[in-house]
């Protein structure tokens, strides 16, 4: 639910105004980054679609009607961003090939000892490591939901998906995801609960 304060700068936004604007930017630009880092392969790309992501904004504010909440239709430009960043890539590279509500990758909690927090560090490098070795369609829903903690009713409009398929993505991205995990040999990934795959599979 967006603040009295967040609308007054997204009103004002859409009339021309750049400072209401720039106000929203830094209240948006470490979530955004956030996205455009894990979805796209490198920090130049992310910064890329981060700034292609706002400059879409600024654009497109006249025409914001509120259908979706503010942070919903931003972080669905910063998600087409991603993908025309890593068309681009594609053919710039042709040799290179881009490779439940209950999380189905569980990082544990609470104090860690100095061993513990090492190994959780590379338990994360691992996960970060798989989903950059998935295909953008599986990457992108993973990150959506693992890492940013939405909703599927949210990564379907953050997509433009239907939620069934949002739902599919997810299963198989998991599955696709937990197979990489455990060939690397290191550790192994608890399944998803019943309810989780109950839900997935809906």
């Amino acid at each position: 639910m967006m603040d009295r304060q967040e609308q007054n700068w997204i009103a004002a936004a859409q009339t021309g105004d750049q400072d209401a604007f720039e106000q929203l930017v830094r209240l948006y630009e470490k979530r955004v980054y956030a996205l455009t880092s894990r979805m796209c392969r490198n920090p130049a790309d992310a910064e890329e679609a981060a700034q292609e992501a706002f400059l879409a904004a600024w654009q497109g504010l006249p025409f914001f009607r509120g259908d979706a909440s503010f942070s919903t239709w931003l972080y669905r430009l910063a998600s087409n961003a991603c993908v025309d960043v890593l068309r681009r890539e594609v053919r710039h590279q042709a040799a290179a090939s881009l490779d439940d509500e209950d999380a189905a990758i569980d990082l544990p909690d609470g104090s860690l000892s100095p061993h513990d927090e090492a190994e959780r560090a590379e338990l994360r490098q691992h996960i970060e490591n798989g989903l950059a070795a998935l295909p953008p369609d599986y990457r992108q829903v993973l990150i959506l939901r693992e890492l940013h903690q939405r909703s599927y009713d949210e990564i379907a409009d953050i997509l433009s998906l239907d939620l069934g398929t949002v739902k599919s993505r997810i299963n198989r991205g998991r599955k696709r995801l937990r197979k990489i995990l455990l060939e690397s040999g290191n550790f192994s990934v608890p399944p998803a609960s019943k309810e989780s795959e109950k839900e997935g599979c809906k």
